[in-house]
């Protein structure tokens, strides 16, 4: 049994090898460095993988190729099991981290300041991986590592409060402490959009220029709010261009898919499709108790198992939601000075999870409902017609859609035939003033919130 073990991991070996140099350098890191080869046996090789997410993706991905090599290499048909357990790389990590640990007292050799532009929580070490981010995580390390190689430009996108934030900025902070003289600027869509306007206004575009085309590393958030705005688009697709021909890194997090970023230049959209898109789903269970685990032990509170299980079986949308539950708790218990119990997180996180229930909201449901209980269509409320007929709904649908939704009133015109903000506003403030004179008003809003809140698919 010892020589064909030995036998077929030579042959794995030098699969691993041939495929090193067939694909980039940090393709080959991301998923080749994390395999290790156990052992082999009746035309099978068994290989350690370290997550299920993990073994997903390398199946998907380079399986065939795998055994396609060791079949050329070797004159027979070998099979390639993927298993999941720590790899031996994994353990010299972790046994590190632990010796980090231990001397964590000793006076560091050098220490970096702090970026002025990002927050120094957002890090990878306190960013909790789980099935649904894990891919995400290792992208943005990867970046982090090696600026300006292969994901350039990466796209992170994904709900509210799932941690796009959080590693656009983790991105930034390791990257600025591995390397000495790196330029970053870390900067809201928003932001960029009122400094360059800002600059036309006073004369200063040749500055703003040169502020974001002069960096080795641009970091922007919320792209999802360019939309619409030709000359913010204009500009930025001029910047991105600069960079990328310089091989600077862009990183950019967006709420949804490029794809459906509406009233996007097509040629900023192909250059925010060239790179890498990783998206962020809701945490899994486990996720989530590992999420609010790490949470207590960064407030350093008490929380029974229980209460923690509670929170996390009705709590499933995103991190912040779960810190939100757990915040309430806290500030409950030491305002009363009461131990939390199971009793109390049921009583004080009622309404709280049954308000979480419904985050995932979604604007198309909210127009889909509010159009069939006036007796029209989706379309006419997205479209131009301006009759009384179907002006009052639509108004109805935007003010319903800024109460259940976490979108501005800049997203929610988007997703109304592109209507400005200000309309949203009026159309919101003209619901709530009707509402105080027309007493049959406040009954049909409730109505349809319950049938929304209410609907399963």
């Amino acid at each position: 049994m010892g020589s064909v073990e030995s036998g077929y991991e030579l042959f794995w070996k030098e699969t691993v090898n041939q495929i090193g140099e067939e694909i980039s350098e940090q393709e080959f890191l991301m998923w080749f460095h994390n395999m290790e080869y156990i052992n082999s046996g009746d035309s099978q090789i068994h290989i350690a993988v370290p997550s299920s997410f993990y073994k997903d993706q390398v199946t998907q991905r380079y399986l065939q190729t795998l055994e396609g090599k060791l079949f050329e290499l070797s004159g027979q048909k070998l099979n390639v099991a993927f298993k999941v357990q720590k790899t031996a790389a994994q353990k010299a990590s972790e046994k590190k981290e632990e010796s980090a640990k231990n001397s964590e007292k000793l006076p560091s050799k050098k220490k970096k300041r702090p970026h002025p532009q990002l927050k120094q929580e957002y890090n990878f070490e306190r960013f909790v991986r789980g099935d649904n981010n894990d891919f995400a995580y290792m992208a943005s390390y990867a970046i982090s590592k090696n600026p300006g190689r292969a994901y350039n430009p990466c796209m992170i996108y994904g709900g509210v409060g799932l941690g796009k934030t959080h590693l656009l900025q983790a991105i930034g902070n390791l990257s600025y402490q591995e390397f000495e003289n790196i330029k970053i600027a870390y900067v809201t869509a928003e932001t960029f959009t009122n400094e360059f306007i800002l600059s036309i206004k006073e004369n200063t575009i040749h500055r703003f220029k040169n502020k974001y085309r002069s960096v080795d590393m641009l970091l922007i958030d919320d792209v999802h709010f360019l939309p619409g705005k030709v000359e913010t688009q204009e500009e930025l697709f001029h910047t991105f261009n600069a960079l990328y021909d310089a091989n600077k890194q862009m990183v950019f997090t967006s709420d949804r898919p490029v794809s459906e970023l509406k009233k996007l230049s097509d040629r900023l959209r192909s250059r925010f499709e060239r790179g890498l898109n990783v998206d962020l789903q809701p945490p899994n269970y486990e996720t989530r108790i590992a999420i609010l685990t790490k949470k207590i032990e960064e407030k350093n509170v008490e929380i029974p198992d229980a209460v923690i299980e509670l929170i996390c079986q009705n709590i499933k949308t995103n991190v912040r939601d779960l810190e939100k539950a757990l915040t309430k708790l806290v500030a409950y218990a030491e305002l009363v000075n009461r131990t939390i119990s199971l009793e109390i997180a049921e009583r004080q996180l009622k309404d709280f999870f049954t308000d979480s229930n419904y985050r995932n909201v979604t604007i198309d449901l909210i127009q889909r409902t509010v159009a069939e209980y006036f007796a029209l269509s989706s379309n006419d409320l997205k479209g131009k017609r301006r009759s009384k007929a179907i002006a009052f709904p639509r108004q109805v649908a935007m003010y319903i859609s800024r109460d259940l939704t976490e979108y501005s009133t800049t997203e929610v015109g988007l997703e109304f035939g592109g209507r400005d903000h200000t309309t949203v506003m009026y159309a919101c403030q003209r619901i709530e003033d009707r509402m105080k004179t027309d007493a049959t008003l406040s009954p049909t809003i409730q109505h349809l919130t319950r049938t929304i809140k209410e609907y399963r698919p």
